[in-house]
């Protein structure tokens, strides 16, 4: 047995070396690619003063964070803070923020954030959202683009590794969460040896209120307890149902690498949402007892709230006879992919040496006419050959991910080959193929998991990235790829860094998102408790050891700017409001000794930082971003007397 391990392991490391010295040869040195690469930098370049043509959102992995690039040019123009603390803007540190990352396991500052996805109305991108999950702890956020910023988090109970998420219903009606690790449910004391047929693997339909954007979890369909891998939602001619890849269909619970490859087929599970819903709906399924965090941040008060929810309902796939099927599908399936017109599910097996392309008008003739072959766990195996689309023969080595153009083509990644494969739907016929740098994960085409892709081009997010920048030390940012595929031959345009490890990307125009983006938070809608909307709103007040400061600040300055009375042992909150109504004129706030981090203030919005001095002093406040001439200018202190000090309260602004 660890002969055949070391066999194999040996085989992916020469592939890789292979993929990994061609680079050396084709890189040569600088220009060695002439008119091409003149040609290629004139194609994204972005003159300055213009904008992208499109928005890229790539997951940050474990940053647990979304990153926004411009495309065609690869220029990152933001870090959304979603699941993780970020000091850069406060969020996860301030009051305001902190409930943000409340879980059932406590406040946790920090995850791993794999595939984000946008809202769509009868399956195109609407840009109204984008959600994205969080592995490690199971969660799902949603964020807001008009303003960019994370507006709800929700936690998904009996889950455990949150990976085949967050993917969206082609009208936004849910956004689906599955398990790539089953475990008990309820979870309890239980050997891990009894893992076969005792675990569960959930999937989790979370509703979305089409106003609002609310989130909450509709049922959770208890699977039997394989690991489901990724998934996709059926459209067009298939919506109403959702496929999940699976492995591990031998539930194997230890070295998986050998003891979960035994199989010849695992399975897509094919879900028909609809159907359950209508169960659940006519009060189906079982509530369950439950705890898991549901974070809300309320635009008027910026201010978020948790809410610790109690049950969850759960539904038996055994009790909605109809609702899901298994399509076999070789071999230890990664990606699940479905076409722009919802006929063609692709399923893309790591270990095959062939694609395979199930086909949906095929599968709901296999239903009806019972062409099943054999169950699992009570659940119909369909036929393998009466479900078969086509197959994309030899393509390359580690299939992964498959993405679609607006012209009937698909677009493979092949991660241990370090290529991108580009097919024909419905002929299976290979195209084009281009080598990658190195070892390519996902892959993106804007709006290519929807009715309508766009087709201008295509981002490989490769894994590995070696001599494709200058060093760095051990740790290398990973390598994004983009590629022109409006030809008939895929062109490379463009290397550029990615911050953390991005698993997926989502992108689209420009033109839907930039015209309804926020710039300034109104003054006259802020509705923080503590805010302090005109000078005659600052004061400091005391309440035993609490001390709560009111403050307000403009270019250049804070008011207060001068506090005294504040004690060693007393925790001081600085509740800032920023009034200016300028677009991109935030204020930044800190004070030495502060355990958290600095806030930055948007225009119009309110903020709070705790300090709890421990130092008798004076100690000085400043703005830490740079808003005007007189920056520099813009500080002020705060005087710490001893805890048994009897001076009062006291606070200034322009006083001798």
């Amino acid at each position: 047995m660890k002969k055949s391990i070391n066999i194999a392991i040996a085989l992916v490391m020469a592939a890789g070396m292979v993929s990994c010295n061609d680079s050396g040869k084709q890189n040569g040195k600088k220009g060695s690619q002439g008119g091409l690469s003149t040609n290629a930098a004139e194609r994204v370049y972005v003159a300055p003063g213009e904008h992208d043509e499109y928005y890229g959102f790539f997951s940050g992995g474990y940053t647990g964070n979304l990153t926004v690039y411009g495309l065609p040019s690869g220029r990152m123009l933001k870090e959304i803070p979603v699941f993780s603390q970020f000091p850069t803007n406060g969020y996860g540190y301030t009051e305001e923020t902190t409930p943000m990352l409340n879980t059932s396991f406590g406040f946790v500052p920090w995850d791993d954030s794999h595939h984000p996805d946008i809202s769509q109305t009868n399956g195109e991108l609407d840009g109204r959202w984008i959600f994205i999950n969080g592995n490690n702890t199971p969660r799902i956020a949603r964020i807001g683009l008009e303003s960019f910023k994370t507006e709800e988090i929700i936690e998904i109970p009996n889950s455990a590794g949150n990976h085949s998420s967050s993917f969206i219903t082609e009208n936004t009606e849910y956004v689906v969460a599955g398990t790539r690790f089953s475990v008990p449910v309820p979870q309890r004391d239980m050997s891990i040896n009894e893992y076969k047929g005792q675990f569960k693997g959930a999937l989790t339909f979370i509703n979305v209120d089409q106003e609002t954007g609310r989130m909450g979890i509709k049922f959770q369909l208890m699977m039997p307890g394989f690991n489901y891998d990724l998934s996709h939602p059926g459209r067009d001619k298939s919506h109403g149902w959702f496929f999940f890849t699976t492995y591990n269909t031998e539930e194997a619970h230890t070295l998986l690498e050998v003891n979960a490859s035994q199989n010849d087929k695992d399975f897509i599970a094919a879900v028909n949402w609809k159907k359950i819903e209508e169960y659940v709906n006519n009060g189906g399924g079982k509530k369950v007892p439950a705890n898991y965090a549901h974070n809300i941040m309320d635009e008027n008060t910026h201010t978020a709230t948790s809410t610790m929810i109690k049950e969850v309902l759960t539904v038996d796939p055994l009790d909605v006879p109809g609702a899901v099927y298994f399509l076999p599908t070789p071999k230890s399936p990664h990606g699940c992919d479905v076409d722009p017109t919802g006929e063609y599910i692709i399923g893309n097996g790591k270990l095959s040496a062939d694609l395979t392309v199930h086909s949906f008008t095929k599968m709901i003739d296999a239903i009806e006419n019972k062409k099943f072959d054999g169950e699992a766990y009570g659940i119909p195996i369909l036929n393998f050959e009466d479900i078969l689309a086509g197959v994309v023969k030899q393509p390359g080595l580690g299939p992964l991910h498959t993405e679609f153009d607006n012209k009937g083509n698909a677009y493979t990644t092949f991660f241990i080959s370090s290529e991108v494969v580009k097919w024909k739907v419905g002929t299976w016929e290979v195209l084009d193929r281009q080598p990658v740098f190195y070892s390519v994960g996902h892959g993106m085409i804007p709006g290519g998991n929807s009715r309508k892709p766009f087709g201008d081009y295509f981002v490989a997010m490769n894994k590995i990235t070696k001599d494709r920048y200058l060093p760095t030390g051990p740790e290398m940012e990973h390598s994004a790829q983009l590629f022109d595929i409006n030809g008939d031959k895929m062109e490379l345009l463009l290397d550029f860094p990615t911050h953390g490890e991005p698993h997926y990307a989502a992108g689209i125009p420009a033109e839907i998102v930039a015209p309804k983006s926020k710039k300034i938070y109104k003054l006259a809608d802020n509705k923080h408790p503590y805010a302090s909307l005109s000078n005659s709103d600052v004061r400091v007040e005391r309440n035993g050891k609490e001390v709560h400061v009111y403050m307000n600040m403009i270019r250049s300055h804070f008011n207060p700017d001068n506090i005294e009375g504040i004690k060693v042992g007393d925790k001081v909150y600085f509740h800032v409001t920023n009034l200016e109504q300028d677009f991109d004129v935030p204020h930044g706030f800190a004070v030495i000794g502060a355990n958290t981090a600095e806030l930055l203030v948007m225009p119009g919005a309110t903020e709070t930082l705790t300090w709890e001095p421990k130092k008798v002093g004076v100690w000085p406040i400043y703005c830490t971003d740079f808003c005007s001439a007189l920056h520099q200018e813009m500080q002020g202190y705060v005087r710490v007397s001893p805890a048994d000090s009897d001076i009062e309260l006291s606070w200034s602004l322009g006083e001798d």
